[in-house]
């Protein structure tokens, strides 16, 4: 952000410079040419005596940490924030609820997961906003197209008990070659523990007695994602170059 933009940012953005108004940014250069904060602020239309609509969603987002966790707020917790009420909460939530609808409808489509970066994406969406530990298998063809995704486990904030047998039995029903499967630590970091590591490698040799080719392992935090064939944890590697 220039200089001039920092010094306008207590103003209303109807007072600043129009070539620096996030709406009108967006349309002379497109959204991605905005922050989160920016991005934020057309939405909120408005900003509160204090702040500009700029800056207060910037203060949301460093608040809750991130953009996301803006969308997953309670609206007790950001009711307490001047300029945020129940409508612009209910609001929030629409545009959350119309964005998840919008993904899923492409998600639906026949899907070519063929590279690594693709699978994390799909996955991220499916479990980043799970309060609570979540085991799920995806399910691709010889060509690496999505065939199935299912959660097939459910735990505790940092647990969750898995059988082998029936991750194998869901695999063999949608006539899967390969498989990914992933789980989310809700408020952890992506790293592997020993169990986690230990039953990646189980999984492994009970697929490969099925014929069935264990791809990745991923774990999802808010931060980040941990692959375990970017770091050498399983030997089957056939996805193509990110």
């Amino acid at each position: 952000m220039n200089n001039s933009m920092s010094n306008t940012e207590h103003q209303s953005i109807k007072q600043w410079p129009e070539q620096e108004r996030p709406r009108e940014r967006l349309l002379a250069q497109g959204a991605n040419s905005l922050s989160d904060a920016e991005l934020l602020a057309i939405f909120l239309r408005s900003g509160s005596k204090q702040h500009s609509a700029v800056e207060l969603s910037r203060i949301l987002i460093q608040h809750f940490g991130s953009l996301n966790a803006v969308f997953d707020a309670s609206l007790e917790e950001i009711s307490q924030f001047h300029g945020i009420a129940a409508t612009k909460y209910s609001q929030l939530m629409a545009v959350k609820e119309l964005g998840r609808r919008y993904l899923q409808h492409h998600l639906n489509q026949p899907t070519d997961l063929s590279r690594s970066d693709l699978i994390a994406d799909y996955l991220r969406y499916e479990l980043l906003g799970e309060p609570q530990e979540v085991f799920a298998v995806l399910c691709l063809d010889s060509q690496l197209r999505k065939l199935h995704f299912k959660k097939l486990f459910f735990g505790s904030v940092n647990y969750c008990n898995i059988s082998i047998n029936q991750i194998l039995r869901y695999a063999i029903a949608q006539h899967a070659t390969h498989i990914v499967i992933a789980h989310n630590h809700p408020q952890g970091l992506a790293e592997p523990s020993k169990k986690d590591l230990e039953l990646t490698q189980h999984i492994f040799q009970a697929c490969h007695l099925t014929e069935i080719n264990l791809l990745d392992h991923l774990i999802i935090s808010r931060e980040y994602s941990f692959s375990f064939a970017e770091h050498n944890l399983i030997s089957a590697q056939v996805f193509q170059a990110k």
